[in-house]
Order: C-alpha cells, then structure tokens, then sequence
C-alpha cells in the first residue's frame, strides 16, 4: 500500500507543491508548526531515516540542497529548522523519509 506521500508524488492526492525536481518534491504541511512548514521528500520510496543505504546517499545530499534552495525562495534569512523524525516513537508518521522545514519564527529548538 503506499503512502500518502507516495500519493501526492504520482498526482493521487493534491498538495500545495513548492518544489520538484527528478529526486524531490516539496509541499506546504497541511498541520504547519511554523508560519513556513514545507515537506520535502525524496522520490524514493525510503521508509525511515533508518533504512538508508551507502546507495541513497546521494539523494539525501540532493534533498539537503533542495532544503536550502526553498529556505531562500521562502525568505528564511534569518534561519531555519529542519527536523527529521525517525519511526513512531522518534514521531514519524508517515513511513516515508521526509524533512520538515520550518522557519519564519524564533526556535527554541536545539
């Protein structure tokens, strides 16, 4: 069965699409935390942080880049969170790996 981000990947469900490119898509959290709350996920269907390989390791780093690349286009000069969480007691709730980006206002994150 696949996620629901898998879904929003292959147009199943409708998302408010920031970013693509052929590795990653990126779209606003429907439930933000933050004034700027964007998902980006690999194309890839990668369960968890915990599941990756030497081989995704270049996708991660394409990802990391896109993250910094819709920082800037969103305004996040100031700064930025971009949290991971990993498998449900690490609160992951999608069993898609996924990076939340979250800004526009102070953190008290550490």
């Amino acid at each position: 069965m696949s996620s629901i981000f898998k879904k929003i990947i292959d147009r199943e469900i409708p998302a408010d699409i920031v970013f693509e490119d052929d590795v990653c898509l990126a779209f606003r959290d429907i439930a933000p935390q933050a004034p700027v709350h964007v998902l980006v996920i690999p194309k890839k269907e990668i369960p968890s942080l915990a599941d990756l390989t030497d081989d995704d390791a270049l996708i991660v780093g394409h990802c990391m880049v896109a993250l910094a690349k819709i920082a800037a286009a969103e305004g996040l000069d100031d700064g930025y969170n971009v949290v991971i969480n990993c498998g449900e007691a690490g609160g992951q709730e999608v069993p898609h790996l996924h990076y939340h980006l979250m800004g526009g206002k102070k953190s008290s994150h550490v």
